[in-house]
C-alpha cells in the first residue's frame, strides 16, 4: 500500500467519524437529510485539511486551486452520498446511521478518484 493510499484511507476514515459524529448529535433536532448535510460540511475541512497535508502533500496545485477543485469533488461525493442515503433510508427504511455508513462507503471510491487526478494532481 502506498503512503499516499493509507493517508488517504486514514483521513477518509477520520472524516466519515466525524461526519458520523455530527449526524448522530443532531439527527433528533432536524430531518435526516439535512443532519448529513451538515455532518458532511464539518467532516469537508477535517477531509481537505488532511488530504492537503498529509494524502496528497505533494501536490502539483496551490492550496486555493486545490481548495475550489476538492469543493467541487466533495460536492459531487456529497451528492452520490445523499442520493444513496435518501434511498437506503426512505425507500428501504433502512436505519439512518446504517443509512449513512453505507452511502459515506459509495461516496468515498468517487472521492478518492476525483482527488487524486484532478484536485490534488501531482
Amino acid at each position: 500500500m502506498s503512503a499516499s493510499t493509507f493517508w488517504f484511507l486514514a483521513v477518509g476514515g477520520t472524516a466519515a467519524l466525524t461526519h458520523m459524529l455530527v449526524f448522530t448529535l443532531v439527527q433528533h433536532l432536524m430531518w435526516p437529510e439535512l443532519a448529513n448535510a451538515l455532518g458532511f460540511l464539518v467532516a469537508f475541512f477535517v477531509s481537505f485539511a488532511g488530504h492537503r497535508l498529509l494524502s496528497f502533500k505533494d501536490a502539483g496545485t496551490s492550496v486555493g486551486t486545490s481548495l475550489r477543485r476538492f469543493a467541487v469533488t466533495a460536492l459531487a461525493g456529497f451528492a452520490s452520498n445523499e442520493l444513496v442515503f435518501v434511498l437506503l433510508l426512505r425507500g428501504f427504511d433502512m436505519p439512518a446511521l446504517l443509512a449513512l455508513f453505507i452511502a459515506l462507503v459509495f461516496a468515498a471510491g468517487q472521492t478518492f478518484v476525483f482527488s487524486r487526478f484532478w484536485a490534488f494532481r501531482r
